[in-house]
């Protein structure tokens, strides 16, 4: 019989190391530099995931997260968990990360998926939460923020896809995907 809490775990595992592979090669300027009109950047993208991760594996169960995080607290500048600042270094960002979610992961494995929590940033109509709902929660904002960053990731240098090893895209070469692209261009063209 499947284990469903291992089943969850497992998927929001695959979904935070793909998000962490995004950065891999790239240099310290592209791993910053916003790329949308929001300011969406890579290195943001890995502080806010794990900012997230401490306070619903964390706060949400009591069981609190060892370290001080300014970007949440009261002084932090607006939105500052979407980014690095310049005093914080790709390797502290990427500490912080390992950090926040071994913090979870042990929050995960001491939890049943029935565990009641509360989620105090939530309407109180809304707080209640057991693991299950949470996991189901993170790997979706987990998700959706790793998607982000497979964009973001291809509009830097062009990697694209779920793993270093294995983009799970159609292996194509440059030529191909220029003509899809164009293809996709003219079809744009035409119905607009």
């Amino acid at each position: 019989m499947t284990d469903h809490k291992d089943d969850l775990h497992q998927y929001l595992r695959d979904a935070r190391d793909a998000l962490l592979w995004k950065l891999d090669g790239l240099s310290e300027q592209d791993v910053r530099r916003p790329l949308t009109p929001t300011g969406t950047n890579l290195l943001g993208l890995l502080k806010h995931v794990a900012s997230v991760a401490v306070g619903y594996f964390g706060e949400v169960y009591d069981r609190p997260f060892p370290e001080p995080m300014p970007w949440i607290e009261d002084g932090g500048e607006r939105n500052e968990d979407m980014y690095a600042t310049a005093e914080e270094s790709r390797e502290q960002i990427i500490g912080f990360w390992h950090r926040a979610w071994a913090h979870a992961d042990a929050t995960i494995a001491a939890l049943p998926l029935d565990a009641a929590g509360r989620v105090p940033w939530w309407p109180p109509e809304r707080g209640e939460i057991i693991l299950h709902r949470l996991l189901c929660h993170m790997l979706e904002e987990t998700a959706r923020h790793t998607g982000h960053a497979d964009v973001v990731r291809e509009l830097i240098d062009g990697a694209a896809g779920r793993r270093a090893t294995g983009s799970n895209l159609p292996e194509q070469d440059e030529r191909w995907w220029a003509d899809y692209r164009e293809h996709l261009e003219e079809i744009a063209r035409t119905a607009g």
